[in-house]
């Protein structure tokens, strides 16, 4: 069985304290990943169907290859090594502005996320997602105002519930605007929130994005004993 609950690592950020601990749950018989900041729970590999399907929703409507990708927020790596198993992406660069988080994967600290960092198409970026977008000097550090073929993002609990202030002007028509100008034409912003569809952010999303979707997916819930939902926006440009 292993040990019961331990903290794999804990750091001091900005935004709080932010912790990877490992635990077994005994009701299911099995090792449990999870995310903290402070006292909220950020994410848990019992609940990965969202994060996966980011990824998934995200690239569906691209044509082509050689795609160049990015992924705000790492995380678990749910949402990358999901990228990655996509063959037509020919570049994924992981936008993080917690090093440790980055850390967590280079030394391997979480086994479902294995080859991720490894793989020679992905590229770790410290750096503030949001930040990265307001300035206008993008998210490749090499090569500002490149231009990627998908953004899937997952920061913020959702566009109502961030988890810095500094974070909400991103979800106005403007900061959509100034994402929407990293994009290739054609290009697809993929947005993860744990609230359910939000009429008023999709019209904002509509007003920036000629197309736009909001996908309910829906996965069990062992912890409940029922089903949960997570909401995946996914607009193109």
């Amino acid at each position: 069985m292993g040990t019961r609950f331990e903290e794999l690592a804990w750091r001091e950020t900005p935004i709080g304290e932010i912790s990877l601990r490992r635990r077994h749950d005994p009701a299911l018989d099995r090792e449990v990943y999870e995310v903290k900041l402070d006292d909220e729970f950020l994410m848990s590999s019992l609940f990965p169907v969202a994060e996966i399907e980011l990824a998934r929703l995200g690239l569906a409507p691209l044509g082509g290859e050689a795609l160049d990708v990015v992924v705000g927020g790492l995380g678990l790596g749910y949402t990358a090594r999901t990228a990655l198993e996509d063959p037509r992406v020919r570049s994924l660069l992981v936008v993080e502005a917690i090093e440790d988080v980055i850390d967590w994967h280079r030394r391997g600290l979480l086994p479902f996320a294995e080859g991720l960092a490894a793989d020679p198409r992905t590229r770790f970026v410290r750096a503030d997602f949001f930040a990265a977008v307001q300035d206008g000097t993008g998210f490749d550090p090499d090569e500002p105002g490149r231009r990627f073929h998908a953004v899937l993002l997952d920061v913020d609990h959702s566009p109502r519930h961030v988890l810095h202030p500094g974070h909400a002007p991103f979800y106005t028509a403007e900061g959509l605007r100034r994402l929407a100008e990293h994009l290739h034409p054609d290009g697809v912003f993929a947005l993860w929130s744990n609230d359910p569809p939000d009429a008023a952010f999709q019209r904002v999303l509509t007003g920036v994005f000629p197309t736009s979707l909001a996908h309910v997916v829906r996965f069990p819930n062992p912890l409940q004993r029922r089903e949960s939902a997570n909401t995946v926006y996914v607009a193109r440009r």
